[in-house]
């Protein structure tokens, strides 16, 4: 399909990503610093002491092994399944749309259901400039249904799309929201398009795309996706690939790269099930006849919980995963697009630390929010693979804790030697899972290894501290929104209650940990008889 040339006087974001081929990719440079990196590796290997066996921390080093080949055997799973979506199913799903569309089959029509709030204009302008490209280069009819929060954007977009958009058949409605947030944006969208199929405007078995008002449509994304649902009756959602154009520190762009490279691999190993893990909030697509339905809208603005300690309290962010439990609970077909592509605009403003946490805060908290209720649905439902997945999210925060709490007691227990011979086989492991990131990754960069270990080690520890304060929430980039951080008597106590129970879970593991390893032993019956007759009279 011929690219078509940028509006005039748009910024082409995605052009500002770079593109290697393979050989500008892997570089000589690359290739002399990987071979640096493992010939440290060895030297490291064959000059420090090997304590890994010593008779005092032997059980320790079982239990990282054990852990080490229970996690990398199931995140190997994960790729081989990825590559067999990639080389298998996927090009054979591909073929039979090609097809299609190639015959003729389209659509009626396509919908964009949009949320934006005071978006900078250039940014705006660029997301509605996809939009028109898509539609033009297909031919079909669209409409825009903006859920509006602010008239600066509403006039922004008319204005925009007056100028640029006279050649194509294209709606833009308006749908004011009544109530402040994402959700109830969304709401008000997907109650105008409700009314509009009243009036012949919308159909059933018509494509909604849901996309932010960040969210750049990549070139081709149109006709890839609606001929998928044209050619398989059965499938309900899909969600595309994604790179992220970030504005900020640069350990924090490498970071963001790496997140999506593990993103492709974990996406295309769930679509192989018929499911994905998430419908992604920045770019999904659905047919019309869910979305909808009043039991849909009203989900996704009123999702809450209802906890034993925390009471009732909704949803703030996490809109895509109440869409994606809608569609789990429905029995749907959903999949992974991966030569369709979005790109998200991303402006790290203070510090990139802080936002690294807080991000990763809002996405282990929708997924702890939702991941319960998911596994209730029972595999039955879900498919025993997606509910295995959602039950490992569960059991990997704290196997993630374990090994270097092991790692500090090996170094305690033997020498810090043995802390040494831990962090080597953390370098040595996380390489290996870099090398497969690598052709995941527009990039290739030797700080992939660290930062797998500090997302590892960092995410599990946010999980665990968001599991026993569900409803806290945060959204930086959305008008720094919050919920649940109330300060009342009552907020107080129960964020007693919260530290308590975490630090009661954290001495649990801890224990374990350090009884098993031999540093302490657990009280007894035998150990109080002992007490009893040596100590007390």
């Amino acid at each position: 399909m011929p690219k078509v040339p940028p509006t005039p006087g748009v910024i082409q974001y995605a052009d500002m990503l770079p593109q290697p081929g393979f050989w500008a990719k892997w570089s000589p440079t690359v290739l002399g610093g990987l071979a640096a990196y493992a010939a440290l590796c060895v030297i490291l290997l064959l000059t420090v002491p090997n304590t890994l066996w010593d008779p005092v921390a032997r059980h320790v080093t079982i239990v990282i092994g054990g852990l080490g080949l229970w996690r990398f055997g199931w995140w190997t799973t994960h790729v081989v399944r990825a590559w067999i979506y990639a080389f298998v199913r996927y090009p054979a799903l591909r073929r039979l749309a090609d097809r299609a569309w190639q015959d003729g089959h389209r659509p009626r029509r396509v919908h964009f259901m949009m949320t934006t709030f005071r978006e900078k204009r250039e940014i705006t302008h660029a997301v509605v400039d996809s939009i028109v490209r898509e539609l033009r280069s297909t031919g079909l009819p669209g409409t825009i249904w903006l859920g509006s929060g602010d008239e600066s954007d509403e006039i922004i977009i008319a204005d925009f799309l007056a100028e640029h958009a006279a050649d194509i058949e294209i709606r833009f409605e308006i749908a004011r929201q009544t109530a402040p947030g994402k959700r109830y944006g969304i709401g008000a969208s997907l109650r105008a398009m409700a009314k509009g199929r009243e009036r012949g405007e919308v159909r059933e078995d018509d494509v909604v795309v849901f996309m932010d008002g960040d969210s750049i449509i990549g070139d081709g994304m149109l006709a890839k996706c609606a001929s998928l649902f044209v050619a398989d009756p059965m499938l309900e959602a899909m969600t595309t690939d994604e790179e992220v154009i970030c504005f900020g520190p640069r350990w924090i762009q490498l970071w963001l790269t790496m997140r999506f490279a593990q993103r492709r691999i974990a996406m295309q190993s769930h679509a192989l099930a018929g499911k994905v893990l998430t419908l992604t909030g920045r770019l999904s697509l659905y047919r019309v006849n869910h979305v909808i339905r009043p039991e849909f809208y009203e989900l996704v603005e009123e999702d809450h919980l209802e906890h034993w300690l925390w009471g009732r309290f909704r949803f703030l962010s996490g809109d895509d995963k109440t869409t994606w439990y809608y569609m789990l609970r429905a029995g749907a077909k959903m999949m992974y697009v991966p030569d369709s592509i979005a790109y998200t605009v991303e402006h790290i403003e203070g510090s990139g630390y802080e936002r690294m946490v807080q991000n990763l805060r809002r996405w282990s908290g929708n997924m702890l929010r939702n991941g319960a209720r998911a596994i209730a649905l029972g595999p039955r439902r879900t498919g025993f693979f997606i509910w295995w997945c959602i039950v490992d999210q569960r059991i990997a925060m704290w196997t993630m804790l374990v090994s270097p709490i092991l790692g500090l007691m090996g170094a305690v227990l033997v020498s810090p030697a043995y802390l040494a011979t831990y962090f080597i086989w953390i370098a040595i492991t996380r390489l290996w899972q870099a090398f497969v990131l690598f052709g995941y990754s527009r990039e290739i960069h030797l700080v992939y290894p660290l930062l797998l270990y500090v997302n590892q080690f960092v995410n599990a520890a946010v999980k665990v501290y968001c599991l026993f304060r569900l409803s806290k929430q945060r959204w930086t980039n959305r008008g720094d929104q919050k919920a649940g951080f109330g300060g009342g008597l009552a907020d107080r106590l129960r964020n007693a209650v919260a530290f308590y129970l975490t630090t009661v879970a954290m001495a649990g593991l801890v224990l374990t940990l350090v009884s098993y390893a031999g540093v302490l032993r657990l009280p007894s019956l035998y150990t109080l008889h002992e007490l009893k007759l040596t100590v007390l009279p």
